[in-house]
């Protein structure tokens, strides 16, 4: 069983292929994305993606074909677009999703702004602008 990376990774590797948008929207849906669970998803993309399955599943299907066929038969071509937009929008996302996931938290390092009167620097010279000086503290 593929991830919902690896199937979103595919879908949109159909999407970019030279056959008209229709064909690549229609195919993705079929190929890898009609097996993919939303809850495989990150919760951000759940609710955009179960819409977008909707819209490729809503219109009744004529004889000898399937709904989503007549789904895309009824889109227009810009609709096909956006759609196929929104399907690399949530590879995107998902993709951003595994990769902060992957990561190891890092600690945070906070500068606090000094406040001092014009001091003296080791050399001898006047600091003219404490108001950017910056301590770190760890």
């Amino acid at each position: 069983m593929l991830s919902a990376w690896e199937s979103l990774h595919y879908a949109t590797l159909e999407l970019v292929r030279s056959t008209p948008i229709k064909h690549r929207l229609v195919s993705a849906y079929r190929r890898h994305l009609a097996a993919l669970p939303a809850e495989q998803l990150p919760a951000e993309v759940r609710q955009p993606f179960e819409h977008l399955m909707a819209a490729l599943q809503g219109v009744p299907p004529l004889r000898g074909e399937d709904a989503v066929s007549a789904s895309v038969r009824k889109m227009s071509n810009q609709e096909a677009d956006d759609y196929s937009t929104q399907i690399v929008e949530i590879y995107g996302v998902t993709c951003r999703a595994l990769l902060n996931s992957s990561r190891p938290s890092a600690a945070v390092l906070q500068l606090h702004s000094v406040e001092r009167e014009m001091e003296r620097d080791p050399v001898g010279e006047t600091n003219d602008y404490p108001e950017h000086s910056l301590a770190v503290q760890v």
